[in-house]
């Protein structure tokens, strides 16, 4: 299907959005079709899903390699990480944010059930983005773009320890021992009303951690409780 001046003009604003290059937009293009358009289609039978297949590949490849060399973790953890970081709801959540919901083409069915914002269709598309980048522009620079997106998300998820945050990680360390809670104090506030930075320590009965900072409270508490946790249990 020969693509028009607008789709074209959308799809080279895309990729300097995200900031990759296409030698082929036919196949960029291809990557944004649901199976829902192609099957309205008389014209137009393909769709994304032999892109979706190489892309989940591709994908795979490329994180677990990531995690391999970076963690020395359990083969367990690794794939539990692994797995976490190519699900549906955070490669739902990357799609989104690059905004491959506003480049689908999908039936009038999908459409009109907000076909747009679901997870799976979004998720699908993104592979099916790695996919056609892969054969456009090579592994290499393949890996480059996957890593620039899931890397944040695979600190995320190692952080978050099984989705624990620092606080709730310290608290159930410190009571664990000492039967007591932490408390945190918020020492000041600085900078103008639209750019505050948050000044917080954290009480550990006789033992005081930070100050550390963050844009609100909640991050500088995160923070300090970060530092106070790695101190109290170890790295």
């Amino acid at each position: 299907m020969k693509i028009s001046v607008e789709r074209k003009n959308l799809l080279l604003k895309f990729c300097k959005q995200v900031k990759i290059k296409f030698t082929n937009l036919d196949l960029l293009n291809l990557a944004f079709h649901h199976r829902s358009s192609s099957n309205e289609n008389a014209n137009f039978r393909y769709n994304n899903e032999r892109l979706e297949f190489l892309g989940d590949s591709v994908l795979g490849m490329i994180v677990a390699s990531f995690v391999y060399f970076d963690s020395d973790s359990a083969e367990g953890e690794l794939s539990k990480l692994k797995s976490t970081v190519v699900s549906e709801k955070t490669l739902s959540k990357v799609a989104l944010e690059l905004g491959l919901d506003k480049m689908l083409v999908l039936g009038k069915g999908e459409e009109l059930s907000n076909g747009r914002k679901k997870p799976a269709i979004l998720a699908d598309c993104m592979e099916a983005v790695i996919g056609a980048y892969y054969i456009d522009a090579g592994f290499k620079k393949a890996q480059d773009f996957v890593l620039k997106l899931i890397v944040p998300e695979i600190k995320n998820v190692q952080e978050k320890k099984q989705g624990l945050d620092y606080k709730s990680m310290l608290q159930v360390a410190f009571q664990k021992q000492t039967k007591q809670c932490p408390f945190y104090e918020l020492v000041k506030i600085e900078g103008p009303e639209h750019d505050h930075t948050f000044y917080v320590c954290v009480h550990l009965d006789e033992k005081v951690f930070g100050p550390c900072t963050g844009k609100n409270r909640k991050e500088a508490e995160q923070n300090v409780a970060k530092l106070a946790y790695e101190s109290f249990v170890g790295k």
